[in-house]
């Protein structure tokens, strides 16, 4: 219960990783503001998870690539709890596999709206509501330190994107507010159940010192962390969860 009193905010928590780090935050204590795009079924299951435990929770559909959806998911924030001390952005996607040479420009714009701006426009929204002591954790990936698989440059180059980000904002936000990242490997999620064959993915779990996949829940824990004072010097971090398949 390290967080109680705390609001949070996750950004993409409808589903996956998202969920289950909106349900780990809400079981530390927090009350927390999850939006979802199209996964309204699991994102409303969360809910409903977290007031069984006593939680406080509230979903909210949002496009966080429009401005009006970013404004009225803090609004909604700061009207329901009264605060806002963290930001968890875990909102993105890799919308589907295009080789740069045959990548419409309109496909590029949308994976960095999608993964990138959109947590550009929720940090900038939510920057001037954090007091001291808050935390914003970002999702970057394995892709932004390897390039990512095939027809996922785009993709990965985004993600390599935001751990700059994240180590600019945290200089810009420092001492008062910390912002770290975390760069997932192969996590057993709809992402790839959507975007990865079984074959490769049973290449990439054998090849990973765990020999396994992980699981959305191992992330969140981590998530957990890193938002809470238990990360209290750390800042600036773009930190592996893959199993150990790649060492930074």
């Amino acid at each position: 219960m390290n967080m109680k009193g705390k609001v949070a905010i996750v950004a993409g928590g409808g589903r996956d990783i998202g969920r289950a780090c909106a349900i780990e935050l809400a079981e530390r204590g927090a009350k927390v503001v999850l939006t979802y795009h199209s996964s309204k079924d699991t994102a409303i299951s969360a809910v409903e998870q977290i007031k069984k435990i006593g939680g406080q929770a509230i979903a909210l559909q949002a496009d966080l690539t429009l401005q009006d959806n970013v404004d009225k998911t803090v609004q909604t924030a700061l009207d329901e709890f009264g605060q806002i001390d963290c930001l968890i952005h875990v909102s993105g996607g890799l919308l589907k596999r295009v080789k740069i040479a045959e990548m419409a420009l309109s496909h590029w714009h949308n994976v960095m709206d999608v993964n990138l701006t959109s947590l550009f426009l929720m940090s900038r929204a939510c920057i001037p509501h954090l007091t001291s002591g808050a935390s914003i954790v970002t999702f970057a990936s394995q892709a932004g330190r390897d390039g990512g698989g095939p027809g996922a440059a785009a993709y990965a180059t985004s993600k390599g994107a935001i751990m700059t980000f994240t180590r600019g904002l945290a200089k810009e936000l420092g001492p008062d507010i910390r912002v770290n990242s975390l760069c997932p490997g192969m996590i057993s999620t709809g992402f790839h159940d959507t975007f990865t064959t079984d074959e490769v993915r049973g290449k990439v779990a054998a090849g990973t010192a765990l020999k396994r996949e992980g699981n959305s829940e191992e992330v969140a824990k981590l998530v957990g962390f890193l938002a809470s004072d238990e990360s209290s010097y750390m800042t600036g971090n773009c930190i592996d969860i893959n199993g150990g398949i790649l060492f930074s």
